[in-house]
């Protein structure tokens, strides 16, 4: 069992339900004038939209399931994303 349980959490993916634009983005970080609100929203407009951002944290939101995904660990990995 611990053999298939390491097997299906290294190879679990994850997907994020409902669409989410860039617009949509810029009302959710509206009253945010944080610098990494801002980064973020110039990385997205630099990249054209969501999509990388939204595979790139799914990729790397894997590494935090065996210990838990919280709203923090998001924050930091959206922040190291409009960093990159």
């Amino acid at each position: 069992m611990k053999e298939l349980a390491r097997f299906l959490l290294q190879n679990a993916q994850i997907d994020f339900s409902g669409d989410i634009t860039i617009e949509q983005v810029r009302q959710y970080l509206r009253d945010d004038d944080s610098r990494e609100a801002r980064s973020l929203l110039a990385k997205l407009i630099e990249d054209k939209g969501v999509d990388d951002m939204l595979v790139t944290i799914a990729d790397v939101l894997k590494e935090y399931l065996p210990d838990g995904i919280s709203e923090d660990v998001i924050r930091q990995q959206l922040s190291s994303y409009s960093e990159s």
